[in-house]
């Protein structure tokens, strides 16, 4: 499954070849030239995992001000570099990337670098119940809450349509594609098509009708979908998405979201070459 991968690299030509290189993996990319117009990207987009290419040691003070920020702390980070001494390695990793990868390098093992730094910051599934924009999702019981003047109002949905409620409320404010959709919420073994997503959308928001909840999951023309709290539903509709909030357990959490380029199928296509 692809992810959203902020690319950093001065280098026109090596950004457009690890540019191609990532879309080929199936990943969504932003590319920036430096790190400030990496930093205005990430005011409003904040992605899966940054790579910084054509990495130097003055630009370890960004890395460090990216780990003081609690709203970026914990962002994946691969830097590449053509120093390959251990003392640059270690200034590096301590200034806080998770990995150093030495240029040049063979394309499959960056993205199986990248495969593994993702895998470690993944949210393991829970069972504790969520709490986002007036739902309540219980996920031993599969019940279903809304939070009205009156008190709580249950809601009648089918296991699916809880998976894929339960899914938006894990991820809010973010745009899904029906694809993502349909691998998260679906599966990688089910094949159905991705008209399938937009009848059980419908589904869930006929559900929703006549509770404050109503209209909470936003269409994102050209992109998919999101869980957008229902004072914000004023705001244009774009397919850049900020960082959204869940309370899980009584604990706010952070959550990322994942945007495949390429579609199911594309998955696993890599060619082996190496990278200047």
């Amino acid at each position: 499954m692809g992810h959203q991968i902020l690319l950093v690299d001065q280098d026109q030509s090596q950004r457009e070849q690890l540019s191609l290189l990532l879309h080929d993996g199936g990943h969504h990319v932003l590319r920036a030239t430096g790190l400030a117009q990496a930093q205005d990207l990430m005011q409003t987009v904040l992605p899966d995992l940054v790579l910084g290419a054509g990495w130097q040691a003055q630009q370890q003070a960004w890395l460090m001000a990216l780990r003081a920020d609690v709203r970026t702390s914990k962002l994946p980070v691969i830097v590449m570099s053509h120093q390959a001494d251990a003392l640059s390695k270690i200034a590096a990793l301590d200034a806080g990337a998770d990995d150093y990868v030495v240029s040049p390098c063979d394309t499959g093992e960056l993205l199986a670098r990248i495969r593994a730094v993702l895998r470690r910051q993944q949210t393991p599934p829970t069972d504790d119940v969520v709490r986002a924009h007036g739902l309540r999702l219980d996920p031993l019981t599969l019940g279903v809450e809304v939070q009205t003047a009156h008190g709580s109002q249950p809601i009648a949905l089918s296991p699916l349509e809880f998976r894929l409620l339960h899914f938006l409320a894990m991820h809010p404010q973010r745009v899904h594609s029906r694809t993502q959709l349909l691998d998260r919420v679906w599966g990688n073994n089910v094949f159905v098509g991705e008209r399938t997503v937009d009848v059980h959308i419908r589904k869930l928001r006929v559900a929703l009708e006549g509770t404050p909840c109503a209209g909470l999951i936003q269409t994102v023309r050209g992109a998919g979908y999101r869980l957008m709290p229902q004072h914000d539903a004023s705001e244009p509709v774009t397919l850049a998405a900020t960082l959204g909030t869940a309370v899980i357990g009584g604990n706010a959490r952070h959550l990322a979201y994942e945007t495949p380029h390429l579609g199911r199928a594309a998955r696993g296509a890599n060619q082996h070459a190496t990278l200047a």
